[in-house]
């Protein structure tokens, strides 16, 4: 008997759908198009979309024909709902290759080939500090000297060598003279690209500069009056509550962080508490809680003394938050990822609006298909990364924790749920951010129990009423109980970092271990029922499986990866060789950004002056050398004089690797690595396999 045309009968069993339905499957397909894309390094040829266009079209029409077919009695209901299931799945993959390219094509611009030196000119549009505790200046509408405008970067990063000089306010066009060159390339094959960063950013070239900044006109239109006014927010809040407490006071509430040291940096990376200090989701989470749950305390307690008001007060209230959630994106400068935390509570307060669950996988998979919409890029970045696992970790406790929380004291309850999600968050994100970040604080957790309940209970609350109170100048109170709470961050923060064997450095895990993490947790996630029982036998049990066994293999190859032997900095002014103390670097001085990632991501925490010290190399510090595997030998030659002594240290079987141009001949018989080649290659690295050697380049 043929199954009634129905629209029920149309629809994929409850089983089929996994643990939320269909919807939570579509930014997981989404993110496979991106991440094939970006696998392939965006060069994908014509032929390739084409056959993404073929898939498309397949998936389309297996969608399409799928119930026609089925009503007909061709096949059967089940096939038709694999069908549909599978021709979404592959329109959507192809749909999310098509978003990153056209992402990737929108940005487009030009980028700085060689280096240059002379007047910089620009509209100021952020200022921050880099790596090294310097200002720096990000400038669009950049005039270079005797540049063609379309060759002219639209962006340029500046760090000043000089912190004594006013900074003059965001939005005005300045004038100074610096160095600048191309977005540099990855400190070594497989390493962070920083590249790919500056390319979705627009950010054509990065330098410095050691003069004065000047003006050259004034900042017009409302919306620098709106930064300028962001600012002076920043201001008063480090003014009202003083030193580096005021700092990071000033980041939670208008994102601004130029005012904090980078000593307060590494605390709060050796304690795992930076993320504190940059906006995310915990911030609007928490700020959004606190006026939603203030606004319908508010409002019932109106009601209860006799006014008249409409019913649906939890409308009103989350109606409220997300108008504070709005001013709080504006107030924090709106970087990306706090637009990202916006979309995601905006999507939780709206769903509220229409009378549907704020807490549930499909929403959080309905603002996850909304960044990689408006931003693929941020698939691949630890904020989306680390927000969205711990987003979906304390939705999975969400269920258990309302059944226990009836039976806790009132008073306990909001204590205990503050700790509840900081025990969760910090499980679900501690594998990413030891991957991206190559280091794992080991009393990170107890850190975050002791200073995200602060930052729940006393800060972001304390922030909102000196907001409320500051038109009336009477904001000092809130500033004061603000600041006893940043305070406590800061002293949590020093308190764990300065205990014994606070940080470990974590070795680089191989390209696919973060992909095998990500989609196997996903996979475990969306596929679980209630017990095993259920999933024996199944689709859903098979991808239960599938996802454990990915999971479990991103960990084998996280333990078993080997780092390279050798490794050669794009600038040849560095050679770093494994040897049984750790890697061993050729000069106790040059090439220190690329030479510190190298030793992170061996998972050593040694200075490049101990790295040095090491056994391993021998020679004068302009000619520096080490024997290697297979008979082969390795020299490093720098200094004054270097690419003409490069003639005669050029024999066989040995690598010769020198940061100036040589003129060698075009086959000479050495391994040679001279600034020419080297910048055609970028970053090297060597292995050696049964005495064979093997060579992997940054551009390969």
């Amino acid at each position: 008997m043929r199954a009634p045309k129905h629209a029920s009968a149309r629809l994929p069993r409850p089983a089929a759908a996994g643990r939320a339905g269909l919807f939570p499957w579509v930014p997981v397909c989404l993110s496979l198009g991106i991440g094939l894309w970006f696998l392939l390094t965006g060069r994908i040829p014509v032929i390739g979309w084409v056959g993404a266009a073929a898939m498309a079209l397949v998936g389309i029409g297996a969608i399409k024909v799928a119930i026609p077919l089925a009503e007909r009695g061709r096949i059967g209901w089940h096939l038709a709902d694999g069908m549909r299931v599978c021709g979404m799945a592959l329109a959507l993959i192809a749909a999310g290759m098509a978003l990153i390219a056209i992402r990737s094509a929108d940005v487009a611009a030009p980028v700085l080939e060689w280096r240059y030196y002379g007047p910089v000119e620009g509209r100021l549009i952020e200022i921050d500090r880099s790596a090294r505790d310097r200002m720096r200046l990000t400038l669009d509408q950049v005039v270079l000297r005797d540049m063609a405008s379309d060759r002219t970067p639209e962006r340029v990063r500046m760090s000043l060598m000089n912190d004594d000089d006013p900074l003059p306010p965001l939005g005005q066009r300045i004038m100074l003279t610096g160095h600048l060159g191309p977005p540099p390339g990855p400190a070594a094959p497989g390493s962070f690209d920083f590249r790919q960063f500056a390319w979705f950013d627009r950010l054509g070239a990065v330098g410095y500069s050691r003069t004065p900044v000047m003006s050259v006109s004034e900042a017009q239109g409302i919306a620098w009056t709106m930064h300028r006014t962001r600012m002076a927010i920043s201001r008063s809040i480090q003014d009202g509550i003083g030193e580096q407490e005021g700092a990071v006071a000033s980041a939670l509430m208008t994102g601004d962080r130029s005012g904090i040291e980078e000593a307060t940096n590494e605390v709060m990376r050796a304690s795992n508490l930076y993320h504190i200090i940059s906006i995310s989701g915990l911030h609007m989470s928490m700020l959004t809680g606190f006026v939603y749950t203030a606004l319908r305390l508010a409002l019932v307690l109106t009601q209860g003394l006799g006014a008249p008001l409409p019913q649906g007060l939890h409308k009103i209230a989350a109606l409220g938050a997300l108008l504070a959630a709005a001013a709080y994106l504006w107030l924090s400068g709106g970087g990306v990822a706090t637009e990202r935390s916006f979309v995601m509570v905006a999507v939780m307060l709206a769903a509220i609006l229409v009378d549907r669950r704020a807490i549930s996988l499909r929403t959080v998979a309905l603002a996850a298909t909304i960044i990689l919409i408006y931003s693929p890029e941020a698939l691949t970045s630890p904020g989306f990364q680390m927000s969205f696992s711990a987003t979906v970790a304390l939705v999975l406790v969400y269920g258990p924790w309302s059944r226990l929380s009836p039976y806790l004291p009132w008073w306990l309850r909001p204590v205990a749920i503050l700790l509840l999600s900081s025990l969760v968050a910090s499980l679900a994100t501690s594998p990413i951010a030891a991957a991206h970040f190559n280091r794992t604080a080991h009393y990170g957790l107890i850190a975050n129990l002791l200073a995200v309940p602060v930052m729940g209970a006393l800060v972001m609350p304390a922030g909102v009423i000196a907001a409320l109170l500051a038109p009336f100048g009477l904001q000092a109170p809130a500033l004061w109980v603000m600041g006893i709470g940043t305070k406590w961050m800061l002293m949590v923060a020093g308190f764990i970092a300065d205990l014994g064997g606070a940080v470990t450095a974590i070795p680089m895990p191989p390209g696919p271990v973060l992909p095998l993490m990500g989609f196997g947790a996903v996979l475990m996630v969306l596929t679980w029922r209630d017990g095993p029982r259920r999933m024996r036998g199944t689709a859903l049990g098979f991808g239960f499986t599938l996802g454990a066994a990915m999971l479990a293999l991103s960990a084998v190859l996280w333990l078993t990866a080997t780092r390279p032997h050798l490794l050669i900095a794009g600038e040849g002014d560095a050679v770093g060789l494994m040897t049984a103390e750790g890697r061993a670097v050729s000069k106790p001085a040059g090439g220190g950004f690329v030479v510190e990632n190298w030793l992170l991501e061996d998972g050593d925490m040694a200075t490049q002056e101990e790295s040095a010290a090491r056994s391993g190399w021998s020679g004068p510090r302009g000619e520096r050398t080490a024997d290697l595997p297979g008979g082969w030998q390795i020299l490093h030659l720098s200094g004054k004089g270097a690419s003409e002594r490069a003639n005669t240290a050029c024999q066989p079987k040995r690598i010769v690797v020198i940061a100036d141009r040589t003129d060698l001949p075009k086959a000479p018989t050495c391994l040679l690595f001279d600034l020419t080649r080297l910048r055609q290659t970028g970053a090297v690295a060597i292995d050696f396999s049964n005495g064979e050697m093997r060579i992997t380049t940054v551009m390969e």
